[in-house]
C-alpha cells in the first residue's frame, strides 16, 4: 500500500470515528499533496509524498517556537498535536550513532575532504536519510565533520 493511500484509508477510519482533529490534520496533508502534484503536474510517488510530510513538519515546528514566545499555549498544543499526527507517517528517526556512520558513508562515497565538496556529499546523505532526520541537524554534523 502507497503512503497517499494509507493517508486516504486513515482519513476514511477519522471520518468514521468523528475525530475532527485528526481528520482535519490528514485533509490538511492531502491537500499539500495534491497541490504540490498540481503545481508540478505529476504524481508524486512516497518519496515526494514523505518531502511533503517533512516540510508540513517543518513548518509546524517553526510555528510552535513563534507561538510559544507570543505566550499562545492554545496554538502551540494544536500545532504540537498536528506535528504528532504527521510524523506518524514519516520513517523511524535516525539514531546519532547511525547518522554519524551515514555521515561518515557519504563523506566516503563522495570523496569530500573539504568544506568546498559538502555539496556531493550532503545530496548522498540527503537520498539516504530522507524522512529518517533532521536535515538541517545533519548538515550542521557534516560541516563539522568537514571543517
Amino acid at each position: 500500500m502507497s503512503l497517499k493511500d494509507r493517508i486516504t484509508e486513515d482519513m476514511k477510519a477519522a471520518m468514521r470515528a468523528k475525530d475532527s482533529e485528526r481528520l482535519g490534520t490528514i485533509r490538511m496533508l492531502q491537500a499539500g499533496i495534491k497541490q504540490r502534484e498540481v503545481d508540478e503536474r505529476i504524481t508524486l510517488d512516497d518519496s515526494q509524498v514523505l518531502s511533503v510530510i517533512e516540510k508540513m513538519v517543518k513548518t509546524r515546528k517553526e510555528s510552535v517556537v513563534q507561538f510559544a514566545n507570543a505566550a499562545r499555549a492554545d496554538l502551540v498544543a494544536k500545532e504540537t498535536k498536528e506535528i504528532e499526527l504527521l510524523q506518524a507517517y514519516l520513517p523511524a528517526q535516525l539514531s546519532e550513532t547511525d547518522l554519524d556512520a551515514m555521515i561518515a558513508a557519504a563523506i566516503a562515497e563522495s570523496g569530500a575532504t573539504s568544506i568546498k565538496d559538502m555539496g556531493k556529499a550532503m545530496t548522498l546523505l540527503k537520498q539516504k536519510t530522507q524522512g529518517r532526520t533532521d536535515m538541517a541537524a545533519a548538515s550542521a554534523k557534516l560541516k563539522a565533520k568537514l571543517g
